[in-house]
């Protein structure tokens, strides 16, 4: 398959390539676009066919759930209820990294549920997105812009890394300054529960509504269940190499990780280390990979599944990561991490 690839720069006359964009989307073909949080794989949210077409170009399995993208508030053409907390959770999060699950309507195809009753819905505050959106003229269903499992692009190399050749088109812009996914949050429970943690924290969402829970699904790294969210099920995010999570204070974490390493280079392997900007100095061995600071997890999840990205480029044998704090963002890094490592988690 050929694929055009446009950047965006914010100059006179790119207005063609969005116009381009949308015509493939219409036509039932799939783009690759920038977000806030990562970059999206889209496809026509109301067309079985062109939905189709996302999970062969991923890999996807086709019980896991999409997400529509839509560029406005009014969303009852495909949700057939919106109770009074998801309007309020619109009101405060839209546009931006928060998707809402409703119970839909029969416009959206099974394809696009994995055959629920429900599906997630999410206004992007990406410029590019919201024009997408408006000129294709329906909703686009778009999980992030990768091979299925690996870790999500944030930019568009990355994208081009992973879909050239499998999409129609790839159209690039800013990278993602969120850098994980949205927040899910499904409405159609009371109360309203997080079925995955993203760029809005939970303490923001109980300034809204104060009952909202984390459902205790996350916690579960089994793949016996039946996914309501993306990212509920399988293993995701994952670099080439097998991740390790050391986890404890920070003095018995750098003691352990330094250990470990340094057996590892003993034994021959190439290390990838992920860590703070605090222990940067703390490492005389392996690839330091510096995620951001434990005072600003904004830039750590910014800078996540790049950093995963890397350790691909690096070519590292075995990769190991510190563990942060589980609290605000730090729980969306986590998840994520914990994905990651297929749960493989050291106590140090």
């Amino acid at each position: 398959m050929e694929t055009k690839i446009a950047v965006l720069k914010g100059e006179i006359g790119e207005e063609q390539f969005i116009k381009e964009a949308s015509k493939v989307i219409r036509n039932g073909g799939t783009v690759a676009f920038p977000t806030e949080t990562v970059y999206g794989l889209g496809a026509n949210a109301l067309k079985s066919d062109s939905v189709k077409k996302i999970f062969e170009a991923k890999g996807r399995p086709q019980d896991n759930p999409l997400i529509i993208h839509v560029a406005s508030k009014d969303i009852d053409e495909y949700v057939k209820n919106v109770p009074e907390v998801a309007k309020k959770l619109m009101d405060k999060f839209w546009p931006g990294p928060l998707t809402l699950i409703l119970e839909k309507k029969d416009i959206v195809p099974n394809e696009t549920s994995a055959n629920l009753n429900t599906i997630g819905v999410r206004m992007p505050k990406s410029d590019i997105a919201l024009k997408l959106i408006k000129e294709s003229g329906v909703p686009i269903a778009a999980p992030s812009a990768n091979i299925s499992g690996r870790p999500s692009p944030t930019d568009i190399e990355r994208c081009i890394e992973d879909l050239k050749g499998r999409v129609n088109y790839i159209i690039g812009g800013d990278k993602s300054n969120v850098g994980v996914e949205s927040t899910i949050v499904d409405c159609t429970v009371t109360p309203p529960i997080v079925l995955r943690p993203g760029g809005v924290t939970l303490e923001s969402l109980r300034e809204v509504d104060s009952s909202i829970e984390i459902d205790k699904g996350l916690l579960n790294n089994s793949d016996d269940f039946k996914p309501k969210a993306p990212g509920m099920k399988y293993r995701h995010y994952a670099p080439n190499a097998k991740l390790k999570i050391i986890k404890g204070n920070r003095k018995k974490t750098i003691e352990k990780i330094r250990e470990m390493v340094h057996n590892y280079i003993k034994a021959g392997m190439k290390v990838g280390i992920l860590i703070s900007e605090e222990n940067i100095d703390m490492y005389s061995e392996g690839e330091k990979i510096v995620l951001g600071s434990y005072n600003d997890l904004s830039k750590v999840a910014s800078n996540l599944f790049e950093a995963l990205r890397k350790c691909n480029d690096l070519n590292v044998d075995i990769i190991l990561a510190e563990a942060f704090t589980e609290e605000g963002l730090g729980i969306a890094i986590m998840n994520r991490l914990n994905k990651a490592a297929g749960y493989d988690i050291i106590e140090a």
